[in-house]
């Protein structure tokens, strides 16, 4: 059985995975519990509901991504070549999880969402507030290159939520057909829509 101090810690990692692998609703207490080697009293006494593993599952995942999105991101890095790292990490984490579970995952964030979001409150709200942290990032990033001269844009906030949602619609692409060939040309589609060059 899994120790004390780590029970907590498994139950989140392995409710994250086991719900972008499948989906929240295929997924049990009993399953999440037999594969973190937990309890179901062990469970309950950390989580009192799927749902509410799920949010905080959801809010480590991120805890755990954003110092690698702070350094894509980083105002130090050029606003360009950070949509180009951004797109980079999204194919690499693709590519990784399809690896891992035999097919591609898309979105873990859009697909709990997009499954809940009129059954469950916390994990729509939960949802959205990552995607909104996403915004952020690229929000800023399409700024700085407005400001720079690099992109012929009018709203960066605007522009933000364009490109997010072609990521999305890409990412949907790739697991619907499971075909990460689909995310291939993600960065071309992106620099299209900005209207920007490519920085070599």
């Amino acid at each position: 059985m899994a120790r004390t101090s780590d029970t907590k810690e498994r139950l989140l990692e392995v409710a994250f995975d086991l719900i972008w692998e499948q989906s929240y609703g295929s997924v049990s207490v009993d399953q999440i519990c037999a594969r973190a080697d937990v309890n179901k009293g062990s469970f309950y006494h950390y989580f009192p509901s799927k749902s509410e593993l799920a949010v905080a599952a959801y809010e480590e995942h991120w805890r755990e991504k954003q110092p690698e999105l702070d350094r894509i991101f980083s105002p130090l890095v050029p606003p360009l070549t950070r949509l180009q790292l951004w797109c980079k990490n999204i194919f690499e984490r693709q590519k990784a999880k399809a690896e891992q579970y035999g097919h591609v995952g898309g979105c873990p964030y859009a697909s709990l969402g997009a499954e809940l979001a009129t059954q469950d409150e916390k994990i729509r709200g939960k949802t959205g507030e990552l995607v909104d942290h996403t915004l952020f990032y690229l929000e800023n990033a399409l700024r700085d290159a407005q400001q720079q001269g690099l992109v012929a844009i009018e709203d960066p906030r605007v522009m933000a939520k364009r490109v997010h949602f072609l990521v999305l619609g890409n990412l949907l692409h790739a697991k619907i057909r499971n075909q990460l060939a689909e995310l291939v040309d993600l960065e071309a589609a992106i620099f299209d829509m900005i209207r920007a060059a490519r920085p070599n």
